[in-house]
């Protein structure tokens, strides 16, 4: 029993050294494999015939040589798999040496027998390249050395090294490998701007990028998509990214993907529309559809990726035909229900898309307000509703653009209590958006704008609050035209009259280039303009104006 136990621990020994030398051994026809490539990849260069070919060939080449070099990192063991690939690798490197060397020579017996070996040798390399995948999918070469990332200010050849080992792991990694690798190119792609163009000279990662927001596995997918969206950033890459067929894959994103996958792919979407080009392309894909769809549901569930789908519809309206596509596809209703939403960012998004789609288009005007639009905004505009400060603002500026221009609108906006919620408003701020409404058309909202300015700058806080918009003072001045016929005067001049207390408004008083209109007033008799010059001309200011006010 002892002899057959020190026979069977001599053998396990024996196994372990053969097993060691096996490991040596592959280790080292690895290295040759690796090296006989990099000589192949230069010799190629040189030949002058079939160079489609030879391109082609090359490309395997080096997809092969970058599968190798990630091997090599790894603890190869006792990997029978790995081991026999390698032999197979070399009696096709060696079939490509010889066709490489006729090439050169110019030794071949005839075009076509070249072209059909040179064919052939592809699709051996694309098997070995495929079996290698094989092998890395299988995960049984995962315990590969990871390049340290370089620190801050790290030069380029030490950013590329980097960047070509992620590659490698992108293209041959198992899953683990290759989520690994996507986190690491985001961190770097987000740090520094020089490592987005080496990504974008290493042109085999964008395909790859594209390639993975079509894998099933979710983290796959999820990363690639903000790799992607950070990359779309820089100008000079969008071409690049829609040329290798981005945008397609990006919308089946949203149209399926996880709400994290969403929300980056339209982050991408939406700084790749920028360009008009790519919003037809985003168009032609059924991104319209997917995009209103989207924000239909993420308002429904409170999704995150609604305002940067809004931001990519903001983009595509932009371009006058797919505007009114996007409106015979329900943009109108699904805008009205976004300003319902209980997100703040999703409702001001909303009233902004209604307010950009209805832009000199009486029609759309039309739909938004039988779609019940007017009675929406208004609601934004009640003080006892939710909304915050920010979207009532965004609210007034959408009611002006879509009611101030027609009396049938602005009869339904006053039978909604506008007023009301417009008197409210201007007693509790927002006061830089009813200067603007001083040079309106109607009559009446110029009157009542400028009277309850007129009584709410009575108040010194209120008046603090006015000069911290600093064209304020000078739209006031500017509306003081004697040339045009404009009522509301006396409310303007009684606001100029409350400022003159303040040494700050007087000063912009001063400094306006339309004070000049008070004084034409003060010189046409105007009791009111008098006052205010005679109170300017005080102190620093008397030897000034002295003339246009004794009289």
């Amino acid at each position: 029993m002892r002899r057959e136990m020190g026979e069977d621990r001599g053998v396990s020994e024996e196994q372990k050294r053969h097993t060691t030398q096996e490991g040596c051994t592959g280790e080292s026809n690895l290295r040759k494999a690796i090296q006989r490539i990099s000589s192949l990849i230069s010799l190629s260069h040189s030949i002058k015939v079939f160079p489609v070919k030879w391109q082609l060939i090359r490309k395997k080449l080096e997809e092969l040589n970058s599968g190798l070099t990630a091997a090599e990192k790894c603890d190869l063991g006792e990997n029978s798999k790995f081991s026999e690939l390698i032999p197979s690798i070399e009696m096709t490197l060696n079939d490509c040496n010889d066709l490489a060397r006729r090439c050169v020579d110019l030794s071949y017996s005839g075009k076509l027998l070249m072209q059909s070996d040179l064919d052939m040798i592809c699709v051996k390399f694309q098997l070995n390249i495929k079996n290698l995948a094989g092998i890395y999918t299988a995960g049984i070469l995962t315990n590969a050395l990871v390049v340290s990332k370089p620190g801050i200010g790290a030069c380029r050849d030490d950013m590329k090294f980097y960047v070509r080992d992620l590659l490698t792991r992108l293209k041959i990694g198992d899953f683990e490998m290759k989520s690994h690798a996507l986190v690491a190119l985001n961190e770097v792609v987000s740090e520094d701007e020089k490592c987005v163009r080496i990504v974008i000279e290493t042109g085999e990662i964008i395909s790859l990028l594209v390639n993975f927001l079509e894998f099933p596995e979710i983290g796959i997918q999820e990363e690639s998509a903000k790799a992607i969206s950070v990359v779309a950033g820089f100008d000079t890459c969008r071409n690049l990214l829609v040329g290798a067929g981005i945008i397609a894959p990006l919308i089946r994103v949203l149209e399926g993907g996880t709400d994290l996958g969403k929300e980056r792919a339209a982050r991408a979407l939406q700084k790749l529309t920028e360009n008009s080009e790519n919003a037809w392309s985003v168009s032609a894909q059924g991104g319209v559809t997917a995009l209103l769809k989207l924000c239909t549901s993420g308002n429904e569930k409170g999704g995150e990726f609604v305002v940067p789908a809004c931001g990519v519809l903001r983009n595509l309206a932009g371009v006058e035909e797919i505007k009114r596509f996007m409106v015979e596809e329900g943009a109108v209703s699904c805008f009205i229900t976004l300003v319902r939403s209980k997100d703040e960012a999703s409702q001001i998004s909303g009233i902004e898309l209604l307010q950009i789609i209805a832009s000199r288009d009486e029609s759309v005007r039309q739909m938004i307000i039988r779609g019940g639009g007017i009675q929406i905004l208004v609601r934004v505009m009640d003080p006892k509703s939710s909304f915050s400060s920010k979207a009532r603002e965004t609210a007034l500026r959408a009611i002006e653009s879509l009611c101030f221009s027609s009396m049938s609108s602005l009869n339904i906006l006053i039978n909604c209590g506008f007023l009301d919620q417009l008197l409210y408003i201007l007693r509790n701020g927002f006061m830089p958006e009813f200067v603007r409404l001083l040079d309106m058309k109607s009559f009446e909202f110029r009157e009542m704008a400028a009277e309850v300015l007129c009584n709410m700058v009575c108040i010194p806080r209120n008046r603090k609050r006015f000069m911290q918009e600093n064209t304020n003072v000078e739209q006031i001045l500017q509306l003081l035209d004697p040339e045009e016929v404009k009522s509301g005067n006396k409310f303007l001049l009684s606001i100029l009259m409350s400022l003159t207390s303040c040494n700050s408004a007087r000063r912009k008083i001063m400094k306006s280039g339309y004070v000049k209109n008070l004084e034409k007033l003060a010189e046409a008799e105007d009791i009111e303009a008098k006052k205010i010059l005679r109170k300017l001309s005080t102190n620093r200011f008397r030897s000034i104006l002295s003339g246009i006010w004794s009289s």
